[in-house]
């Protein structure tokens, strides 16, 4: 069953060793850099922002960061085999590899890590040019994810020193209205989920806010188990889920299958207008999941009065649900990659803190479809 911890108080993050301001940037490590930042501005409306590459001195990689409101998203592809960025996407296909939080003090967040157990990915490194400097730190965590602590208060550039203003007067697609990343979520391996919960509590100071068991996400067939953990001060949010016992195989167990091995399973992008962002992203060619129509037959006694109107909802596939605090709508896209393993979660909050567990039942046997259909249930 679910559990639910209260939020932190405000007072309580003054003691937070380890103070993020929000995500800054999600990295991917990608087959074709250029080609996949030109999908992510035609099919989801990012901006192009920045470039690294051979012509800014970089010479193992290209860089392309693109940008829509306070969402940044870098693709990064190497120039030439036999190195940890091949190796990484040979194995896993494209996928992400840095979850990049903003910090004040990226050489402190890397000492306080680090000295509570963390494995070091990069000292702190300061990075300069004429627009000033940016202060980047690592750690690795499960998987071959890392984080990436960012301190670029004192920078005025485009995006950071060994970049590139990057843009295309011929190609500038509209936004689709998406803000920020809400949380992303982790998959683990059996048996590893408490694990990294604990890392996360130890090393890095996060509190577990919601916990739900099998018993809560669970279909006919397959089960997982995950649990929601968050920074002091609220602002990063990572749920982290792991396989449960079940009749056939669970989307987790597919996911490690084919990442071969822990990863980031998706990634909430929020808006503050569901059904416009929506509606933008399929005409762009942007595939969601749907659920029967019959979800909403008795969607207003679930979940009460809402101000949307329920057709919109009901067309696009849109879900509801509610929780003490007011009620969210989501919807969660098809795998973007040719493996079934990245896809991304549309999400607006009308209050609700929560992470639609009232929907979980509906939106996991839509996922049993899909799996079905590729021969992996």
């Amino acid at each position: 069953m679910s559990t639910i911890t209260k939020d932190v108080k405000p007072s309580d993050a003054v003691q937070d060793f380890l103070p993020l301001e929000g995500t800054d940037y999600v990295e991917f490590y990608v087959g074709n850099a250029k080609q996949a930042a030109h999908y992510y501005m035609s099919a989801f409306g990012f901006q192009a922002l920045a470039y690294a590459g051979p012509e800014t001195g970089v010479k193992d990689r290209a860089s392309y960061v693109v940008r829509q409101h306070k969402l940044t998203f870098m693709l990064t592809t190497p120039l030439r085999p036999d190195n940890e960025m091949a190796d990484h996407i040979y194995k896993h296909g494209d996928g992400v590899k840095a979850l990049s939080l903003r910090v004040k003090d990226a050489t402190s967040a890397w000492k306080e890590t680090t000295s509570r157990g963390a494995k070091s990915y990069m000292e702190p490194t300061t990075l300069t040019d004429d627009h000033g400097e940016v202060v980047i730190s690592g750690i690795h965590t499960y998987g071959e994810t890392v984080h990436l602590f960012i301190e670029r208060q004192h920078y005025t550039g485009t995006f950071m020193p060994g970049y590139r203003a990057w843009n295309n007067p011929h190609f500038a697609p509209k936004d689709t209205g998406l803000m920020y990343v809400d949380h992303c979520v982790g998959n683990v391996d059996w048996n590893q989920m408490n694990p990294w919960v604990k890392f996360y509590e130890e090393v890095m100071g996060f509190r577990n806010i919601l916990s739900f068991d099998d018993e809560d996400i669970s279909t006919e067939y397959s089960a997982l188990m995950s649990k929601v953990m968050s920074s002091g001060n609220g602002f990063v949010k990572f749920p982290i889920n792991e396989p449960a016992e079940g009749k056939k195989k669970s989307q987790v167990e597919e996911y490690l299958e084919f990442y071969r091995g822990e990863g980031v399973q998706h990634v909430a992008l929020a808006t503050a207008d569901i059904v416009t962002t929506v509606r933008d992203l399929m005409s762009r060619g942007v595939e969601f999941l749907k659920v029967p129509s019959s979800y909403y037959d008795d969607l207003i006694d679930r979940v009460g009065q809402i101000d949307e109107d329920l057709e919109p909802l009901k067309e696009l596939g849109i879900l509801v649900d509610r929780d003490n605090e007011g009620y969210l709508l989501q919807l969660f896209s098809k795998p973007v990659e040719d493996r079934p393993t990245l896809f991304f979660e549309i999400i607006q909050r009308k209050g609700a803190k929560s992470f639609g567990k009232g929907n979980f039942k509906a939106l996991f046997e839509a996922i049993e479809r899909e799996q079905e259909a590729r021969g992996n249930l």
